[in-house]
């Protein structure tokens, strides 16, 4: 008798043990995405606030920068305060364009290694650099939002990894954007001429202006989102 008392006054204890300790459910984190947030600035600095491993998958192709679609005021890799141009006496803009502005067509070849978003290649180039490719005169939607995940599966369609695309620039516009991207035309080999062109019309895009400069290919895409939107294709059926 006096052996079952102690045997059950252990299991009591053993039971209020294990009510004391247990933990309580962890509450559910919030997964952010681009859309989330009102400018590039406010994405990275959260992207660095957030550890290391980009839990919130912010930076889709390792640069280090966050949100490289959302608006300025916008920042880099590694700073904590917008990006600042020494005082020469030249505007960002001016500066900006005397170092980017394409005096020239830049022509260049080479294979795709990723797609990361509806209107963003990673291309390994001829000569094996690495680098990041924004499609002009096209904006699709962020990831996150309604048809995003379709845009960029769409342009995974149209050049899938390892296939050859062309790239040229418009002479109408920057050969970069601010986080060093090319801004090119994509043609695919063996495939559509101009992807630019084939994202607006299969619906996964919006006109796009970036400084109120359209490139020059501007009217063929809004006649071609134009025909979408009257067709309801992609991201205008249920989207937009």
């Amino acid at each position: 008798m006096h052996h079952q008392l102690v045997r059950a006054l252990a299991l009591a204890l053993v039971a209020l043990g294990l009510g004391v300790t247990a933990q309580a459910p962890a509450s559910a984190v919030i997964d952010r995405d681009c859309g989330d947030f009102a400018s590039q600035a406010a994405a990275q600095n959260f992207y660095l606030n957030a550890g290391a491993g980009d839990p919130h998958r912010l930076d889709d192709d390792g640069d280090g920068v966050a949100c490289e679609s959302n608006p300025c005021p916008c920042i880099g890799r590694g700073t904590t305060a917008p990006q600042q141009f020494a005082n020469t006496g030249t505007s960002q803009t001016q500066t900006q364009n005397q170092t980017q502005q394409g005096q020239r067509t830049y022509r260049e070849t080479g294979n795709v290694v990723r797609v990361t978003d509806g209107d963003t290649l990673r291309v390994r180039l001829r000569g094996g650099a690495h680098v990041s490719v924004r499609m002009l005169g096209i904006d699709t939607p962020e990831r996150g939002r309604c048809g995003a995940d379709a845009a960029t599966a769409n342009l995974r369609r149209l050049a899938p990894v390892g296939s050859t695309v062309h790239l040229a620039s418009d002479r109408t516009q920057a050969a970069k954007d601010r986080y060093g991207r090319l801004l090119r035309y994509v043609a695919r080999k063996g495939g559509y001429g101009d992807l630019s062109f084939r994202q607006a019309w299969d619906g996964y895009t919006r006109p796009y202006v970036y400084g109120g400069k359209p490139v020059a290919r501007h009217r063929a895409y809004v006649r071609a989102i134009g025909h979408a939107r009257s067709h309801a294709r992609g991201a205008w059926k249920g989207c937009w």
